[in-house]
C-alpha cells in the first residue's frame, strides 16, 4: 500500500477515469433514519396574469428532496395528502394530525412581469401555530436556489443548525470528444447535483479542486502544459491565475480560512513538502522539512494549524503542524493508511480516508479523544469533504463498477447517492457557502 500511495502522490497514476456520457442525474437514498421527523410539503400554489399555466419549477419537490435527503425528515407523499392548502386560512391542523405529521409547509408563487414572488409558511401541527413565514422575489433562473433557501430556513428552524442545501459542490469528470480525444472537466453544481456548470476543461488531467471559504474562487491542479501547475479561478468572471508551476510536483491546494493563502504540495527541493503561498505577495514559506512524502494539507478553522498526510513513519498517516511551521504531531495510529484529512467548520473533528487490510473507507476522528469512527462500508471510498454545517460528508465511492458521488451523515445513519446513468465522477469538494 505504501508503494501505491507514493505512485498516487507522484501522479504516476493520476486518475482511472472512464468515458462519461453526460445524462440524467439520479438521486438515491441508500440509508435513512427510522426516527426521521414527519413533515408535509404541500405543492405550492401559482398565480399569474400571463399565459404561463404553471411554475417553471416544482419548488415543493425540490424542498422535499432536500429535507428527506438530509435523513432527518420524512416527507409525506403528495398522493397521501387529504388537502393541499396554499393559504394560511385553509390550513386544518386536524387533517395533518390524522396523517401523523409533525410539521406542515405551504407556499404560493406569484409571477410579476419577469420576477417571481415566493412566499411560504411553516406550521407546528401539534401546537397549532405558525413557526415562520417569509417572502422572497427571484428571477426565473434562481427559482431552484430559492427552493434550496427555503429548505435551509426550515432546516435551521427545526434543528437549530444551519442548512447547506443552497451550497455548491465541485467535481471532476472525463469524457471522449467526437475525435476520440479524452477531455477532462471541472464542474460546479448545486449541492443536490443539479445545474452543473463547466468551470474549465482540458485535454490533460485536472484534479484536486478546492473552494475558497467565501465560495468565490476555486483552486485546482492542471496538466494542460504536460506539467502540473496550480491555478486559482474566480467564478464570476472566469479569470484565472497560475500561482504555482515549479519544477516537480505542484499539487493539493487548500485555501486558508481568510482566503489570502494557499497550502500546497511542492517537490521543488526534492521530496514533496508542504508550503504556504501568500496569494498577494507571492511569498512562499516552507512548512515541512523531511525526506518523506508530505502532502494533502488542510487548514484548521482558525488558520493556526495544518493537518496533512505523510509517510515519514513508514505508512501514510496524518500529522498536525502549526501553519507557520514547527514540529509536527502525529494524529493517527489505527490502521495502516490514513489520508486526505479535512477539518470540520467547528474544528472539533476531521474527516479522513481510513484504510486497513485493503479497504478504504470514510471515517471521522474526534480531535479531543483522537478516536476514529468509520462511517462507510465501501472498499474504495475516497475524497471526503465536510458540509459547511458539519452534519454531512460528501465523498467519491465505487459502486457497480463505476465512481459516483455519495453523501453520508456524520453519525453514519443516513446516506444518499448522486450518479449519472453512465460514467464516473471524482474528487468532490463541498463549498462552505
Amino acid at each position: 500500500m505504501n508503494n501505491l500511495f507514493k505512485r498516487l502522490l507522484l501522479i504516476c497514476l493520476i486518475c482511472f477515469y472512464t468515458p462519461i456520457s453526460y445524462a440524467e442525474l439520479t438521486i438515491e437514498i441508500t440509508k435513512g433514519i427510522d426516527t426521521a421527523v414527519p413533515i408535509a410539503v404541500v405543492p405550492f400554489g401559482w398565480r399569474t396574469q400571463g399565459t404561463e399555466l404553471q411554475p417553471p419549477l416544482n419548488l415543493a419537490s425540490v424542498i422535499q428532496n432536500d429535507l428527506s435527503g438530509s435523513g432527518l425528515f420524512k416527507t409525506l407523499p403528495e398522493n397521501d395528502m387529504l388537502t393541499q392548502p396554499t393559504e394560511v386560512e385553509n390550513v386544518r391542523y386536524r387533517n395533518w394530525k390524522a396523517l401523523g405529521q409533525d410539521y406542515l409547509l405551504i407556499g404560493m408563487v406569484t409571477k410579476e412581469t419577469e420576477r417571481y414572488k415566493v412566499q411560504f409558511q411553516l406550521f407546528d401541527i401539534f401546537k397549532g401555530v405558525q413557526l415562520l413565514g417569509y417572502r422572497l422575489t427571484v428571477s426565473k433562473r434562481n427559482l431552484r436556489r430559492a427552493a434550496h433557501h427555503i429548505s435551509d430556513v426550515v432546516y435551521q428552524k427545526l434543528t437549530g443548525r444551519k442548512g447547506v442545501f443552497n451550497t455548491r459542490i465541485a467535481y471532476i469528470t472525463s469524457g471522449v470528444k467526437t475525435d476520440k480525444q479524452k477531455i477532462y472537466k471541472l464542474l460546479i453544481a448545486d449541492a443536490d447535483g443539479y445545474n452543473p456548470r463547466t468551470i474549465t476543461s482540458s485535454l490533460e488531467p485536472l484534479m484536486s479542486p478546492a473552494w475558497s471559504v467565501d465560495g468565490k474562487k476555486i483552486a485546482y491542479v492542471s496538466f494542460e502544459n504536460k506539467h502540473s501547475a496550480i491555478y486559482v479561478q474566480t467564478l464570476t468572471t472566469g479569470k484565472r491565475e497560475r500561482v504555482a508551476a515549479f519544477k516537480g510536483i505542484n499539487g493539493a491546494p487548500a485555501f486558508s480560512p481568510d482566503g489570502s493563502k494557499l497550502a500546497i504540495t511542492l517537490s521543488r527541493d526534492g521530496s514533496p513538502d508542504i508550503y504556504v503561498l501568500d496569494l498577494n505577495s507571492k511569498i512562499l514559506r516552507k512548512i515541512t522539512r523531511s525526506y518523506a512524502i508530505d502532502t494533502e494539507p488542510s487548514w484548521s478553522p482558525d488558520g493556526s494549524m495544518i493537518v496533512y498526510t505523510s509517510d515519514r513513519g513508514g505508512q501514510p498517516q496524518l500529522y498536525l503542524i502549526p501553519s507557520v511551521g514547527g514540529n509536527p504531531t502525529r494524529l493517527t495510529y489505527d490502521g495502516n493508511y490514513n489520508t486526505r484529512a479535512q477539518f470540520s467548520a467547528d474544528g472539533q473533528s476531521i474527516v479522513l480516508v481510513h484504510g486497513n487490510q485493503g479497504d478504504y473507507r470514510i471515517a471521522i476522528m474526534d480531535m479531543a479523544t483522537r478516536t476514529i469512527n468509520v462511517l462507510t462500508a465501501g472498499r474504495f471510498d475516497e475524497s471526503p469533504s465536510f458540509a459547511a454545517n458539519g452534519d454531512m460528508i460528501l465523498y467519491a465511492a465505487h459502486k457497480y463498477g463505476k465512481s459516483v458521488l455519495s453523501s453520508i451523515s456524520v453519525d453514519g445513519r443516513m446516506e444518499r447517492r448522486l450518479s449519472f446513468d453512465k460514467g464516473d465522477v471524482r474528487e468532490p469538494a463541498w463549498s462552505r457557502k
